[in-house]
């Protein structure tokens, strides 16, 4: 099986030596998709796209059968049945999705406590604890596919090595449906031959900025001197990318969840169809909250939405991040993306609400490998300060200006209980 970027998949066969590689990551394949298909085993092989085909409605999930046509999540429906007008189009369905979630992180959890949900659908596993009940690593994840399967009907892909990140690029390697072990030993010589963009936080920003170096392979970033890369792509990134290309992650299982959160939300005085002003809303919602994040020295794991619709019906989203984070462009980009996958293109909406959740000392978040939020980090502290000395409208973003005060939407806004 070839990928987009010309891989093949990898998968581990037979023995292996799976010593220290205790770090899993694993992750359901095209799992909204996945569900599906167990009430349609008439599509199994076939391409098919989650979504409603009316209006402008997004790619909630496809087939990798559509995926090969260039089908994505958060797409245009539209534009999928261009790229695969023989695909088939089903709606989807959330609660399904949410409960099949739980199953499969209670079979995560039946194997090792040391559980870090990422997601609704993937998660880090630390089963240095399970050789004596279950096996090595490998027989682990072996173990927790053969029960997926068997309980849910859905197939997952597992990576194994000693390292977050390296078990993140192995599941991915793996898929679908495989698991592929990356012994310590054999780090390097796994990562080295992939492209720069198997690097966490490598977009095509920083994508050019290294192949203006000559830089192409995962190996090429390794053999530069760190000097080089900081130059090229500013001290944070450098080292960060130094780090990662060694092989070197020393981030470790967190399961520990704060019930502490911080909310903001506004109740609009005449229900909202325009996606653009929602939208526009969220962000000013969300920098409130990095705002009051920053101000309790917090940094959150989670970010979740609230969405209440002119019938008064209630969705909540929500999805975690990899590191924490308390930077009000994170936030929104996290809950933009629930917000597209909801699909609210057309509907009238009372009430939209921005929540961190899964609250952690500032420091953590700082003190991480990498800081995906850097580029963001300092021109919100500086806001911070000038708002602090000049008053809270001092500064505002320029896609907030044009409106009075916080009148945004003509709503009333206030801290979600």
């Amino acid at each position: 099986m070839s990928r987009q970027d010309g891989s093949a998949r990898q998968v581990t066969r037979g023995d292996v030596d799976d010593t220290g590689a205790s770090i899993l990551h694993i992750d359901m394949d095209a799992f909204f998709a996945s569900v599906e298909l167990l009430d349609h085993p008439e599509l199994r092989g076939k391409p098919v796209i989650i979504g409603n085909p009316e209006g402008r409605s997004v790619v909630t999930s496809a087939t990798y059968e559509a995926r090969r046509f260039g089908v994505t999540a958060a797409m245009p429906v539209s534009k999928a049945i261009r790229l695969c007008p023989q695909a088939t189009i089903l709606p989807p369905h959330h609660q399904r999705y949410t409960e099949y979630s739980r199953q499969v992180m209670a079979i995560f959890r039946d194997a090792t406590p040391l559980v870090e949900p990422l997601s609704i659908d993937e998660a880090f596993l630390d089963v240095s604890g399970a050789r004596r009940l279950i096996g090595s690593p490998a027989v682990v994840g072996q173990h927790i596919r053969e029960r997926v399967h068997r309980e849910t009907g859905l197939t997952c892909s597992v990576g194994a090595a000693a390292t977050k990140f390296v078990a993140k690029v192995a599941s991915g390697r793996a898929k679908p449906d495989g698991l592929l072990v990356i012994p310590p030993a054999e780090t390097l010589a796994f990562l080295h031959p992939l492209p720069i963009r198997a690097l966490w936080g490598v977009g095509a920003k920083t994508e050019e900025s290294l192949q203006r170096l000559g830089l192409s392979t995962v190996g090429d970033v390794a053999d530069t001197p760190l000097a080089t890369l900081t130059r090229a792509v500013g001290e944070a990134t450098g080292v960060k990318l130094h780090e990662l290309s060694h092989g070197r992650d020393a981030r470790r299982i967190v399961t520990a969840t704060s019930e502490k959160s911080i909310g903001h939300e506004v109740t609009f005085d005449v229900d909202v169809t325009d996606p653009a002003r929602v939208r526009l809303e969220l962000l000013r919602l969300a920098d409130q909250v990095a705002v009051r994040l920053r101000k309790s020295g917090a940094s959150a794991r989670t970010v979740a939405i609230k969405v209440r619709f002119e019938d008064f019906t209630t969705v909540t989203r929500s999805r975690t991040f990899a590191e924490p984070t308390n930077v009000g462009r994170r936030l929104f980009e996290g809950a933009n993306e629930l917000l597209t996958v909801l699909g609210i293109d057309g509907r009238a909406i009372r009430l939209i609400g921005v929540r961190a959740e899964q609250l952690t000392d500032e420091q953590d978040a700082v003190a991480a490998l990498w800081d995906p939020d850097e580029e963001w980090r300092e021109a919100e502290t500086t806001i911070d300060s000038l708002r602090a000395r000049f008053g809270g409208q001092a500064v505002r973003r320029a896609s907030l200006l044009g409106r009075k005060g916080n009148d945004t939407a003509g709503g009333t806004r206030a801290p979600a209980p």
